[in-house]
């Protein structure tokens, strides 16, 4: 007797949601005319009341914190969080080292924690139900980090999480060219992930069993997301992109495509949000 096909269910995220009016719309219109289920707000930059005051118009849109420790504005005043940040309150933008003193200075954790909790409250001071929580460049996963979130989840209220990890061979079989960023990021990652996983299941935050788009850094065009849904395993799954009316058209692009629409429908493809796992 043959098994019974696992229905597919896909999660579709844009990332940096009130970074930029330019990102706001395109997020806002992928959601309404395209694919695009859930996005990840950051609370600290220019766009995000545009984007709070959106995401209420837009009530079946799924939105979560996009954690932002790197490349971006702290929530807290610079001078209470002088490891973290210049005194403009932005973070470096050197992701590697910023990690690297995140993990090794543990006199940086506590100014971790407080911007941490000032990030989550400035998010639930918006009333926006949490549909899931995630990081700027995958912040969430760093040890330290992690380690807080899981250490004041109670107060945070964390029900589903970005579990970051894509699956290298099956990302080889759909695009070309940058095997090494590629193959690292597979590999940081899939360590990464494996080491939240038990967490996260032992205190009952779901997460998808995989994430597409980490290994195509701002190129998931029409070509790939075809190639995707022609492969998407079953089970629950994540695509996360970047769609913006400027920088990263093509992922805008590729959400609101004709083709990826009706290939979603052709294929059975059903289409949630975090809160729906």
């Amino acid at each position: 007797m043959a098994r019974p096909e696992i229905a597919r269910r896909l999660i579709v995220n844009a990332d940096d949601f009130g970074l930029s009016p330019a990102v706001n719309q395109a997020v806002v219109t992928a959601h309404r005319d395209g694919i695009l289920t859930t996005a990840s707000l950051m609370v600290n930059e220019p766009g995000f009341e545009e984007a709070v005051a959106l995401a209420k118009q837009n009530p079946r849109l799924g939105v979560g914190l996009h954690l932002t420790l790197s490349h971006g504005h702290s929530a807290m005043p610079p001078g209470e969080i002088p490891g973290l940040v210049n005194e403009r309150g932005e973070f470096s933008n050197r992701p590697v080292s910023a990690g690297m003193r995140y993990f090794l200075r543990r006199d940086l954790r506590e100014e971790l924690r407080r911007e941490i909790e000032a990030q989550f409250k400035k998010y639930k001071a918006t009333g926006l139900p949490l549909d899931h929580v995630n990081g700027h460049l995958h912040f969430h996963l760093h040890p330290t980090v992690f380690s807080i979130l899981m250490e004041t989840n109670r107060g945070f209220g964390i029900g589903r999480m970005r579990l970051t990890r894509d699956p290298f061979w099956l990302n080889a079989g759909l695009a070309p060219g940058n095997w090494g960023y590629r193959a690292s990021h597979a590999f940081i990652y899939l360590f990464l992930s494996g080491r939240a996983r038990g967490v996260l299941e032992r205190r009952g935050i779901r997460h998808t069993r995989q994430v597409f788009g980490l290994l195509q850094n701002a190129r998931v065009d029409e070509a790939y997301v075809m190639g995707l849904l022609s492969r998407l395993p079953g089970g629950d799954s994540e695509l996360y992109s970047h769609p913006s009316l400027d920088e990263f058209k093509n992922e805008f692009d590729a959400l609101v495509s004709p083709r990826v629409k009706n290939a979603v429908r052709e294929r059975g493809i059903q289409l949630i949000r975090y809160q729906d796992l």
